[in-house]
């Protein structure tokens, strides 16, 4: 069995028009997820935020890949509110 790549699998989620706006429905997918605000460029609990969830990923990827289920690593994606 080959990874999985799920930018393949839902291609629609990641390939929006560059034209234009659109909605997509997303299916229920399992995430790992940050959330914080400030400004990413120099708050520091965002440089932590990602250097945790790569951490994360990557260890879970590992560990699906040792027990014969392999991935590709799909792109970072955040929530990152500005504060008011």
């Amino acid at each position: 069995m080959g990874k999985v790549d799920l930018k393949q699998v839902h291609k629609n989620l990641y390939t929006a028009p560059k034209d234009r706006f659109s909605f997509v429905e997303t299916p229920p997918l399992t995430y790992l997820m940050v959330d914080g605000e400030g400004d990413p460029n120099t708050a520091p609990a965002y440089a932590e935020a990602v250097e945790a969830l790569y951490g994360v990923a990557y260890a879970l990827k590992f560990a699906s890949k040792a027990a014969g289920r392999d991935y590709v690593m799909p792109p970072l994606e955040g929530l990152w509110w500005p504060t008011t």
